[in-house]
């Protein structure tokens, strides 16, 4: 009897609180009736719709709010009361919002004073306006109950007095509003919980769309100038990529009209420029405009604008703390962001270094995805960490034990690393085909030197280029240049053009090496004057070469113009006057009209990216390319490198196919028939054999090397062929 007594006082529990639960909504529901049919179809209160979000949330907070255990029954004798009074002076949804406000207060006894207080200090600080917005946010605000967050009361009250000490707040939305408080509480943090109607954005679901969406063609640039405004180390970048949005819009529409571009996924890469962060001390955007050194800026712009317009996401960073917030890692008194889940980063050495040191061991998690900016190159036995110390292969720049293809150069100077290259931008490309014609050629030379210090100790060949021509510079010191060049000090780049579309030739001084600017001569029908080094310099022998990671010999200021020859490149000694004379006198007869690789224009850099980020994949051991359809073994001559014998057939090494030819079995197929067989990580030039048919293969994969030779051992060499002007690409690799 006592259990069915039991049974029956439950039963009539729970059917008295359905009965209660329906009074209360039937309630809420007359009242909204009554207020439909006092006012028409006003729907516009912020019960039903605080901020235009639709019928079915503002029920969703109406139903949270009738249902919240803290103040239940006061609200609903609020409602009960409004509707027998019936006050026509006021509508009865700003009464209702009114009577709910007060309620919610009541509810954190402090929260009342708190309100009060700040609005004093907004009021002092901004004015009236700004505090009557905050109080009406609040308002707006529906309190959930608080019960099961028994620390919340306490983080708002500390969060009402410090959330201005921190700066991330008002990233995060923190404004000085109590609303404002628990939506960073309760979504950035966890101390609260969520408002009513709104929603925690999932992980899992912003994980699971990275990468999804197409990449996409872009035909404008400005989604990219608010990820470089306002920062000093981009605002070169940023002056050059605007000076050139139409050239790159053009050449993507161009590229997608050649090519078949569908079918890409757009993926979110990370930029971290380490050398133009403060931190380097390199300062190279502090003098870009004071005749420092361009190249890397060059790059970095157009890398970024080829990414953009490709339509891949960017996610840049030119600090060490711009890259923990990228990171994922906590910078300052809020929670760490969630980390970009980038698809690939590209970096220098210097970044690569900045990001071992943030994120330490951890940082091989990244390896795989990590292209690096490498200007010179980085050869194989001085990227390898164990061989560079134990064969005197020490660098500064050595030792991050990369694959060698990771390290991405300004020009094609090793097949061992990846040819990333830049654009030779066309200064002049608003002027119609008759202007330009109408710029008329002079027997003028234009001097390749802004430094001063470029000129010292070459006196006597700047005289005679003077016999045969009117001589001019933009050098930053003049004092300090023969008085008969006429210097026009440091000029923007159409400046600079205009000046190669009036001069026959462009001299170098042998230094800088390897800049964009003979190319821009070459664009503009201007001769390069392309002065020699014998012997060739490199790390043995030139200081400035000496700490650069590779042995590679630079038999000209412009070792990659060599190829092009004369008539646009004349190659002297500078000391021999006879051949110096022999290359002037050439090219004072000599017309020629503009010239530039394909490889070095916009649409040739889209292109050559475009096919390395979808096709070169170091994270896949199963994955190969360029396709082994363009796979042509070689075998070099004793003492010859891969990359010399590929050359003298018109092919070009390729270190990916390596893994495929270092097997007996390969080597039987390309007639090598081996006698002894030795296996070892102790040659840079395997596979390989010698007179006796003893074969060696290559133990450690980063130490394949297209570039060394031995005088004991026949090279077996990976060639490839490749597109004219674009010699990144095979022609089967597009």
């Amino acid at each position: 009897m006592k259990t069915l007594r039991c049974s029956l006082w439950g039963a009539l529990s729970a059917l008295l609180g359905i009965t209660f639960i329906w009074y209360l909504s039937l309630s809420y529901i007359l009242l909204i009736k009554l207020e439909q049919e006092d006012r028409g179809s006003i729907g516009h209160s912020s019960l039903r719709h605080a901020d235009h979000v639709g019928m079915e949330k503002s029920e969703a907070k109406a139903t949270s709010l009738s249902f919240s255990t803290d103040y239940t029954e006061e609200l609903h004798t609020v409602q009960i009361k409004m509707a027998a009074e019936g006050k026509k002076e006021q509508p009865q949804a700003e009464m209702i919002e009114e009577k709910i406000y007060q309620v919610q207060l009541q509810q954190v006894p402090w929260m009342e004073e708190l309100l009060k207080q700040q609005a004093e200090k907004v009021e002092k600080k901004d004015g009236r306006e700004k505090s009557d917005n905050h109080i009406q946010e609040d308002r707006h605000c529906l309190l959930p109950s608080m019960a099961q967050y028994p620390a919340c009361i306490s983080k708002l009250k500390w969060m009402s007095e410090n959330w201005e000490t921190e700066p991330c707040y008002g990233r995060h939305g923190v404004n000085g509003s109590l609303c404002s408080f628990i939506i960073y509480l309760s979504e950035i943090e966890s101390w609260c919980p969520l408002l009513p109607g709104r929603l925690t954005p999932s992980v899992t679901e912003e994980k699971s769309e990275v990468g999804s969406d197409p990449a996409v063609i872009r035909t404008s640039m400005e989604d990219l100038y608010p990820l470089l405004e306002n920062n000093v180390q981009l605002q070169w970048i940023h002056q050059r990529i605007k000076s050139m949005a139409d050239a790159w819009v053009d050449a993507g529409n161009s590229l997608s009209a050649k090519y078949n571009l569908t079918g890409r996924k757009a993926k979110h890469i990370l930029l971290h420029p380490g050398a133009l962060t403060d931190e380097s001390g390199f300062k190279i955007p502090q003098y870009a405009s004071k005749g420092g050194p361009l190249g890397e800026l060059i790059q970095w712009s157009d890398l970024m604008a080829t990414l953009h317009v490709l339509g891949h996401r960017l996610h840049i960073s030119v600090s060490l703390p711009q890259l923990r917030i990228l990171l994922g890692i906590r910078t300052d008194g809020c929670p760490p962001p969630p980390a970009v889940e980038a698809n690939l980063i590209y970096t220098d050495i210097t970044g690569l270094r900045q990001f071992k040191r943030i994120l330490k061991h951890s940082w091989t998690i990244y390896k795989c995805r990590i292209r690096v900016l490498d200007s010179f190159g980085t050869e194989p036995d001085f990227n390898h960490a164990v061989w560079g110390r134990t064969h005197n292969r020490k660098s500064p720049y050595g030792g991050l034990h990369l694959i060698p293809a990771q390290f991405n150069t300004m020009f094609p100077h090793t097949p061992d690393n990846t040819f990333l290259g830049f654009v030779v931008q066309d200064h002049l490309s608003s002027k119609s085909t008759a202007q330009l014609n109408s710029i008329r050629r002079k027997n003028q030379a234009l001097i390749y030197g802004k430094n001063a210090n470029f000129w010292m100790g070459k006196r006597a060949y700047l005289d005679v280029v003077h016999k045969y021509f009117e001589m001019h510079a933009t050098v930053a010191d003049s004092p300090r240049i023969p008085r008969y060049v006429k210097n026009h000090g440091i000029v923007k780049g159409t400046e600079l053009q205009m000046l190669l579309r009036q001069s026959k030739v462009f001299v170098g001084l042998s230094f800088p090496y390897e800049g964009p600017s003979p190319l821009e001569a070459l664009a503009n029908g201007c001769a390069f004057l392309n002065p020699v080094f014998d012997p060739p310099l490199s790390s043995l022998n030139s200081h400035f070469f000496k700490w650069k990671p590779n042995t590679r010999e630079v038999t000209s200021q412009h070792p990659y113009v060599e190829a092009i020859g004369e008539p646009y490149v004349w190659m002297v000694d500078m000391f021999n006057t006879t051949q110096v004379e022999r290359a002037l006198n050439a090219i004072l007869s000599q017309s020629i009209e503009p010239y530039l690789p394909y490889e070095f224009t916009s649409e040739g850099m889209l292109q050559r990216v475009n096919t390395l980020i979808e096709k070169q994949d170091f994270c896949s051991s199963t994955k190969t390319w360029p396709p082994l359809s363009a796979l042509q073994v070689v075998m070099a001559e004793v003492g010859t490198s891969c990359k010399q014998e590929c050359q003298a057939v018109g092919l070009i090494c390729e270190p990916a196919f390596f893994p495929q030819i270092n097997s007996i079995n390969a080597l039987a197929n390309y007639g090598v028939d081996c006698q002894t067989i030795e296996i070892a990580d102790k040659h840079l030039v395997a596979p390989a054999f010698d007179g006796d048919k003893h074969c060696v293969l290559q133990l450690d994969p980063l130490l394949f090397s297209c570039v060394r030779s031995t005088p004991s051992l026949v090279r077996i060499c990976p060639c490839r062929d490749y597109i004219k002007d674009q010699i990144a690409l095979c022609k089967t690799c597009i």
